[in-house]
């Protein structure tokens, strides 16, 4: 199959909806197979469910499978799922989250703490460990972790958010050294603000005044698309990023770097 992903395979976190979405649709395109692994099915976006958009729009081959990525049986079933029914497994992409309580320390529900890092860190965790136990069987591969700017710097009211996208940078740089050796390239990438459900339903930023103020202050005058950040996982999961592991890419228009 043609494509920077022909032959390959992949397995997608969160990737019935916004950034897992693009990601899983963009390596359809270049030739993946891939698994779509979500806690449901249904888009929150319109449009048909993205594994049977896979099967419709590419020729590549899509599968859905419920997975909760708290649980670690059922990221390895996930993983499992992409060795049955394609042979192995070659791109892990970790993109499950969720933002979680937003108020300050002093309010936060440890509860709602603890449910956070369940899926932001401990879900990313579980999900690199399935991988890497199969990439080792194998010839290696790339493991992506969608991270955030929030695992780069500090926000007000968000610590529980940070705390969990933080981990995952440093998580991303010790399997890096860890699995080098076994041809496993482990990298991260950082979105800044991207117009999902989650920017403009979970945690209303695009489309407010406030956001409008964020915006400006963006080099590239523009919020994120879930396709920008699709393209970056696209790079790191390619033969193009075969000298590129323990690394860090922001993809925020510039925001944060020229702060």
């Amino acid at each position: 199959m043609d494509g920077m992903l022909g032959g390959r395979s992949a397995v997608v976190t969160g990737a019935a909806s916004g950034i897992g979405r693009a990601i899983a649709r963009t390596f359809a395109e270049q030739g993946a197979d891939v698994v779509v692994a979500d806690v449901r099915d249904d888009p929150r976006e319109d449009g048909a469910k993205t594994h049977e958009r896979i099967e419709e729009e590419t020729d590549a081959h899509a599968v859905f499978v419920q997975c909760d990525v708290s649980d670690p049986a059922a990221v390895t079933a996930a993983v499992d799922t992409a060795v049955d029914e394609f042979g192995g497994i070659d791109v892990m992409v970790n993109n499950a989250g969720i933002v979680g309580p937003t108020a300050p320390v002093t309010d936060i529900d440890p509860d709602a703490y603890q449910r956070l890092l369940d899926i932001n860190l401990n879900g990313v965790f579980f999900g690199s460990q399935a991988a890497a136990r199969r990439m080792r069987e194998d010839d290696g591969g790339s493991i992506v972790n969608v991270s955030s700017i929030a695992g780069i710097q500090g926000y007000s009211d968000l610590s529980p958010y940070c705390a969990s996208k933080g981990g995952i940078r440093l998580l991303t740089y010790s399997l890096a050294a860890e699995l080098g050796a076994d041809g496993i390239r482990v990298n991260a990438i950082h979105p800044g603000v991207i117009e999902t459900a989650m920017t403009t339903e979970d945690v209303p930023t695009i489309g407010t005044e406030s956001g409008e103020q964020m915006r400006q202050s963006i080099p590239l005058g523009r919020f994120g698309t879930p396709d920008d950040i699709a393209d970056t996982a696209l790079y790191l999961a390619s033969d193009l990023a075969s000298y590129v592991t323990g690394e860090s890419i922001i993809v925020d228009g510039g925001m944060v770097n020229t702060a």
